[in-house]
């Protein structure tokens, strides 16, 4: 099983450009590919249904990924948040039986975690509980405009929870940059915690006038597919 939780801080459309590339490549690469959400906020109704902006974007990059939620909350704040205000208690277990229900029907499975892994999910749990409770490792996605200080402290925070990290992806990264902090940050996370930088994705407009073959190229491109889920891949070694 190819697996990992994906995870960040800042802006989710990182995360959610990040994880429908990756989903998209490993599909077109011959692997059923599954994305689940254990909590979704900022739902939306459409036509009488609740939706999940995230699993929308990602199942328009293939239809044939399968996508699945385990809590779809309106509100966009912090999910312990969100659920409160819809009188929902969001359970650690709920969320076990639902990926475990599901994973083994792939030979990829990737999870979409919220805003960042110290989020208060639950009533005395953040979402790095549930990466524990799910055992899986960690792909951090960010930006290179964050504060360094915070990119290290949220990486080493995974480390000291004995949590397996499979990498670093940057993502809206510019080509040319007179930056110092910038052009050094792989070397500086590569330094300073117990992972590396597996890929970087562009500095990218507008993401939604992307097409699936774009996702594809950037992922192909721009992430080492084998080191990020430490496998051989067939197709890539032609």
């Amino acid at each position: 099983m190819l697996d990992v939780f994906i995870t960040g801080s800042e802006s989710r459309l990182g995360k959610r450009l990040v994880t429908a590339g990756l989903a998209a490549t490993m599909q077109s690469l011959g692997y059923s590919t599954g994305v689940y959400m254990p909590v979704q906020t900022g739902a939306v109704e459409r036509n009488g249904y609740i939706e999940a902006p995230d699993l929308i974007y990602i199942k328009k990059a293939d239809k044939n990924i399968k996508t699945y939620c385990s809590y779809l909350l309106r509100e966009n704040e912090v999910p312990l948040i969100a659920a409160a205000k819809e009188h929902i208690k969001i359970d650690r277990k709920t969320i076990l039986e639902d990926y475990k229900s599901v994973y083994n029907e792939f030979d990829c499975f990737l999870t979409l975690g919220t805003d960042g892994i110290a989020t208060p999910v639950g009533n005395n749990f953040l979402e790095i509980d549930v990466v524990k409770t799910l055992e899986l490792p960690v792909l951090f996605v960010i930006s290179p405009y964050m504060n360094i200080n915070d990119i290290l402290v949220m990486i080493n925070h995974a480390v000291v929870q004995n949590v397996k990290i499979s990498g670093v992806v940057v993502y809206n990264c510019p080509y040319h940059t007179d930056d110092e902090n910038i052009k050094n940050l792989p070397k500086l996370i590569e330094k300073y915690t117990d992972t590396r930088v597996v890929g970087v994705f562009p500095e990218i407009e507008n993401i939604y006038k992307l097409t699936p073959g774009d996702l594809i190229s950037y992922v192909l491109s721009g992430v080492n597919l084998e080191r990020l889920f430490d496998v051989k891949i067939a197709k890539l070694n032609f």
